[in-house]
């Protein structure tokens, strides 16, 4: 999975642990996504974007590019 979350948190000055309270996920969820080893399902999916007030395309491109939209 590719995916931009690491580099849109940091951009925004956000620790893994502030992104998961802002996302109301766990932390150690934000950590595997970042690393590519859980691909998160669509209502998390839109909670990060929410939480990082960006779109979901622009944190999952491939997905988007894919045809899958989190719908």
């Amino acid at each position: 999975m590719n995916n931009r979350l690491k580099e849109h948190r940091e951009k925004v000055g956000l620790s893994q642990t502030e992104l998961a309270w802002r996302a109301k996920m766990a932390a150690q969820n934000i950590s595997a996504i970042e690393r590519g080893k859980l691909a998160p399902w669509p209502k998390a999916r839109k909670a990060l974007a929410e939480a990082l007030n960006i779109s979901e395309s622009e944190l999952f491109p491939e997905e988007n590019k894919n045809g899958k939209d989190g719908r």
